[in-house]
């Protein structure tokens, strides 16, 4: 067994660690797309082209009805004028949650590029049809775990997991469809702020963001 890890050398490392972002990029207003999803799809491509490890993957900020907060990675998996769109267990913890106070925030860290982007706004879960549609692409596999896994629910271990994926194999067996579980589906974060955010030299990082206001979207830049 290795030694156990020395509190003041890891205090001393968290101090020290310190990345600057020295890219030679600059974010200006008339660098950005006419709309936050015209941008926003854009990077998304630029993150894809980078070899971003799963560039789509976004951190969702939710709380329960009493303001407790919460947070977790999911994959986007849709992106219209609606807004974002993201697939789980509606019993799952982020599902309860969204029930109670259907408000959520989500970024995009792509640390590696030197951005990330920030979108906030009301949620609501798509329809029946479109949760559907997204649950026939899955592989297999992931069809399969949806239905097995009691999303965020206290397991005994590991065997019980492994039991619950051979009875739901053996009620769907090769060749026949596995249906969407009822309480599995879409939800689509409608954005009323999304900012975007670009690293610069001595932390006066580039921030400009996007607002919903009664005239339409203004785009104004943030101190960093």
């Amino acid at each position: 067994m290795s030694a156990p890890p020395d509190p003041q050398r890891t205090h001393q490392l968290l101090q020290q660690l310190r990345q600057s972002y020295r890219s030679g990029r600059s974010l200006r207003e008339a660098d950005l797309g006419p709309d936050w999803l015209a941008q926003l799809r854009a990077w998304i491509e630029e993150a894809v082209a980078a070899g971003i490890l799963e560039p789509n993957a976004m951190v969702l900020a939710t709380a329960s009805a009493e303001g407790r907060p919460n947070a977790r990675s999911v994959l986007l998996r849709g992106l219209d004028e609606r807004g974002l769109h993201f697939f789980t267990n509606y019993r799952s913890a982020k599902g309860h949650e969204l029930a109670e106070n259907p408000r959520a925030a989500v970024v995009f860290p792509w640390i590696a590029m030197g951005r990330q982007v920030v979108a906030a706004g009301p949620v609501q879960p798509l329809s029946a049809e479109e949760s559907d549609a997204y649950f026939a692409t899955r592989p297999r596999g992931h069809q399969l775990g949806a239905a097995a896994s009691p999303q965020s629910r206290v397991v005994p271990d590991r065997a019980a997991l492994d039991r619950a994926m051979r009875d739901v194999v053996e009620r769907y067996p090769d060749g026949t469809t596995v249906p969407r579980p009822p309480y599995w589906g879409g939800f689509v974060l409608a954005p009323e702020t999304v900012e975007f955010w670009e690293g610069r030299e001595d932390r006066l990082h580039d921030r400009l963001r996007y607002r919903a206001t009664d005239r339409g979207w203004v785009l104004e830049r943030l101190a960093p």
